[in-house]
């Protein structure tokens, strides 16, 4: 029986293949191909996605935190629907990672090296200038670029979209694992390398299980459907004139929103979400 395959790229779905314990080896495999470097141990760190998670995109659940050879940090993210401030996102979450492991009191060697890798299905525009498809950003001097003020500081941005312009045999390995989460029905092997080809027969493997499974669905369209509508709620905003970002009105133009919102039956968790507002100031509206 043929069961259509999830959307490698919902962001719950890539956490099921790359950030669930036992599929370290897939996850090992895709990071070497992202930041060219041999890794010899990995460790996912797993938390549990409950149903009022996918439905809050500010906790950060979707996440994927990894270490790697023991002592460097990992944040992967996957980002379908296009953000602004999409950099300073990034730069949040690295700076989270990489204090997290400090404690009060204990010396600034114990922090360690963190990356963040982050997986758009979209092209950004401060970017628009930068024809490759995979960035690597660090802090260099802003004469002397070759002068790197520390490694322990790397971020990778990986655009999507580009790959189908992109006609050059750089970061072959990599694009085959696009490739995969582009479209992972039609993913051709021939002339992969071993370890690329073994590791994303066993991502497959794992998507056409989480495809099967009735719950895994539920899950994966729960999250899309939050997306979906979160994005139909931005643009009613916008459209109304309540989101270019003016100070005037904000505040009136997030009250609509919210009234729209509570007419099309959302949450009150989804409410919040969108707005801000507090749940006191929602219930005055109703």
């Amino acid at each position: 029986m043929y069961i259509e395959l999830l959307n490698p790229k919902n962001d719950y779905v890539f956490k099921r293949i790359f950030g669930h314990r036992g599929n370290e080896e897939i996850t090992k495999q895709m990071l070497q191909t992202i930041i060219a470097c041999q890794i010899k141990d990995i460790k996912l760190y797993e938390s549990k996605i409950l149903e009022k998670d996918l439905l809050d995109d500010k906790l950060g659940i979707v996440d994927i935190y990894v270490k790697l050879n023991e002592n460097v940090n990992v944040d992967i993210e996957m980002q379908v629907a296009k953000e602004s401030n999409i950099e300073k996102r990034m730069l949040y979450y690295w700076s989270k990672l990489y204090t997290k492991e400090l404690k009060a009191g204990e010396d600034y060697s114990k922090l360690h090296k963190t990356i963040a890798i982050l997986m758009a299905n979209f092209k950004i525009s401060e970017l628009k200038e930068i024809p490759k498809f995979c960035t690597k950003w660090q802090i260099k001097e802003e004469e002397y670029t070759s002068v790197i003020l520390t490694d322990a500081l790397e971020i990778y941005i990986i655009e999507i979209p580009k790959i189908r312009e992109d006609k050059g045999v750089a970061r072959k390995e990599l694009k085959e694992w696009l490739t995969f989460l582009e479209n992972p029905e039609k993913v051709e092997m021939i002339g992969m390398s071993t370890e690329n080809k073994e590791a994303i027969i066993k991502a497959k493997k794992v998507l056409e299980e989480i495809s099967a499974d009735e719950h895994e669905r539920y899950l994966a369209h729960l999250r899309e459907k939050y997306i979906r509508d979160s994005k139909s709620i931005e643009k009613y905003g916008y459209d109304n004139g309540y989101g270019n970002g003016y100070d005037n009105g904000l505040d009136d133009g997030l009250k609509q929103v919210a009234k729209k919102m509570l007419e099309q039956k959302f949450t009150m968790e989804q409410i919040i979400s969108v707005t801000g507002l507090t749940k006191e100031e929602i219930e005055k509206l109703k």
